[in-house]
């Protein structure tokens, strides 16, 4: 069994605001892109939707970033909430699943700009393994079977893994990347996975989503029938 670590300094952030703060580095690197050099809380808050009080009090959890009556240097915050998120270093990670999502993971280009490498693809169906996967920018990376994963995972310390697999396999999966070291798993599988004390567990759940989506049209169409 995985032992537990003691949390890091950014463990004391609320996870309220580390909820946020991957949305305001995207707003960030956007606006940034877009060529400005210094942006007002004000502005930032509208982009990302939230009052500029509640955007403020979050990155003072990050160390005095702002001028007043100037507004921040959008390189400087970039940097800062990168390090605090640990993105201002390359994490390679492991995707176990290579289904349609997996595959749509793997080939998504948004993960090298944002602090991920996609460092091997898993799977147990036999007419797949050795398949050769364009990834992004012409990198290749080849299905590995599933019987190797926790010795990959192992000799390429890697740390954070993503289970794309169905519901009956996710456990299992689980269980081999937690027995190897893994304390960071998102999964998409729709069941609930049990994780021993110290491992990080982000399930995303697709059909829960939409579910809570037709629940705010529901009440929309309730709110404009009672009118």
């Amino acid at each position: 069994m995985a032992q537990s670590r003691t949390p890091g300094k950014t463990a004391g952030l609320p996870a309220a605001t580390v909820e946020r703060l991957p949305i305001y580095l995207r707003a960030l690197t956007e606006f940034k892109s877009q060529g400005a050099e210094l942006i007002s809380s004000e502005d930032l808050a509208n982009a990302v939707n939230v009052t500029s009080a509640q955007l403020r009090k979050d990155l003072s959890y990050l160390g005095g970033h702002g001028t007043r009556g100037v507004g921040y240097d959008v390189s400087v915050l970039i940097q800062a909430i990168a390090a605090t998120l640990g993105v201002d270093k390359q994490w390679p990670i492991v995707i176990v699943g290579c289904g349609n999502l997996g595959m749509s993971l793997a080939k998504y280009a948004g993960f090298a700009n944002r602090g991920f490498k996609i460092a091997a693809l898993f799977d147990a169906a036999s007419e797949i393994i050795g398949k050769p996967v364009e990834i992004s920018e012409g990198q290749v990376v080849y299905i590995k079977d599933v019987s190797f994963l926790a010795t990959f995972i192992r000799e390429n310390n890697i740390q954070i893994a993503v289970i794309t697999t169905p519901a009956t396999s996710a456990q299992n999966v689980c269980d081999i990347l937690v027995n190897a070291g893994i304390y960071s798993i998102m999964t998409f599988a729709p069941v609930s996975l049990n994780v021993p004390s110290g491992v990080d567990v982000r399930q995303i759940d697709l059909a829960s989503e939409l579910q809570i989506l037709t629940f705010h049209e529901q009440t929309k169409a309730n709110e404009v029938i009672a009118i």
